[in-house]
């Protein structure tokens, strides 16, 4: 008999997954899962720009200056301690302009600022009358500040939005949709059991879910690490824990489509509008990092957070409430936090098939 089942089960993930995957109202979770791929591409190209500009400028500097010869510059300084250290400044502007003087009379002033960068970085100095009056170093970027910037953008908008909107279309819709299509009564009049339809289904839309956001983390990693030279990028994945922390958010990708999936497939079968679940689920999980300890395991995203490879860091004096969004102050371990969301899965999806086995049809009342 298990025989039989399993090859329903894989007879329905071949019907399902060609109607999941091609059809037209799932065009914007397709959208949905490539804005931050757009993201990089964009943050990618500026950063070529900006390296190229600066590259271009200290090869124009009247000397070579290193990133200490930066640093070494400060306010009150002059320009000719300014000059004997980096030289005459490649570029840069300067004005004219009046000021009142202690004795309120008004005065002509010589407003500048001059451009210097070693080649990765770029140094902004301020000066007014010949005298340094502030300075201004914008750090090139680099693969370990852009790491941070990429766990945050897979933290808070992929974790949080696009995997949960997606899932929220995809999952939702493998029942729901049936019943507004008026199409779902060929499956229940077919010689195959409920609960085997249900997972039928429900792994058809988990590899839907997999295929799309799999795949564009995939490309978003390409793309984050491509934008580096090769021996950066070499350091980065094979010494510097790179691709285990790729690994790490494909993984995490897929526990999240696979958990997220289960309630909405389950919240699909028991409601007729899903606003309403989907809202409650999605205020639960942004509230999560202030339950208490306990309530907190009741979620999909703290065992997700705690599986992310890169934690982001919490700068001097940032609020509270932002703090705790944040950071995730009591992380399970990798075993038990992949335990946990299979266990929470199975656990939905095995209330959902005495569902499925109750569930009836009335076309009229939709």
């Amino acid at each position: 008999m298990s025989r039989l089942w399993w090859a329903q089960i894989k007879a329905v993930v071949r019907l399902e997954i060609k109607r999941t995957l091609f059809t037209r109202r799932g065009l914007w979770i397709y959208v949905l899962a490539l804005l931050p791929f757009l993201l990089f591409v964009i943050h990618a190209a500026v950063v070529s720009h900006e390296r190229d500009q600066s590259i271009q400028l200290a090869a124009s500097s009247q000397k070579h200056s290193t990133y200490q010869d930066l640093l070494a510059i400060k306010p009150d300084m002059t320009r000719q301690e300014v000059i004997a250290r980096l030289g005459n400044a490649p570029t840069g502007f300067h004005r004219r302009g009046r000021k009142a003087d202690k004795s309120g009379q008004l005065v002509n002033t010589f407003h500048e600022i001059d451009h210097y960068s070693d080649g990765v970085n770029d140094l902004f100095v301020d000066l007014t009358d010949d005298k340094v009056v502030s300075v201004n170093i914008r750090d090139g970027s680099s693969i370990t500040a852009d790491s941070v910037v990429f766990a945050g953008v897979f933290q808070f908008f992929y974790l949080r939005l696009a995997i949960f909107f997606g899932c929220l279309g995809i999952f939702m819709n493998l029942f729901r949709g049936e019943i507004l299509d008026k199409s779902l009564h060929f499956y229940f009049l077919s010689p195959i059991r409920r609960d085997v339809l249900m997972i039928g289904k429900f792994l058809a839309g988990l590899l839907a879910t997999c295929m799309i956001f799999v795949t564009s983390e995939l490309i978003q990693i390409f793309v984050f690490t491509s934008q580096f030279s090769p021996n950066v990028r070499d350091i980065y994945l094979y010494q510097n824990h790179g691709m285990a922390q790729a690994a790490a958010y494909l993984g995490v990708t897929a526990l999240a489509c696979l958990g997220y999936g289960a309630f909405f497939l389950a919240a699909g079968m028991l409601f007729r509008n899903p606003i309403l679940p989907a809202a409650a689920i999605l205020i639960w999980e942004g509230v999560n990092p202030f339950l208490p300890a306990l309530l907190k395991k009741f979620s999909v995203i703290y065992y997700l957070k705690s599986l992310c490879p890169v934690e982001i860091p919490t700068p001097f004096g940032t609020p509270p409430l932002l703090s705790l969004l944040v950071s995730n102050p009591d992380p399970v371990s990798a075993p038990i936090a992949i335990f946990g969301i299979v266990i929470v899965a199975a656990t939905v999806l095995y209330a959902s098939s005495f569902q499925a086995r109750r569930m009836e049809i009335n076309y009229t009342s939709e």
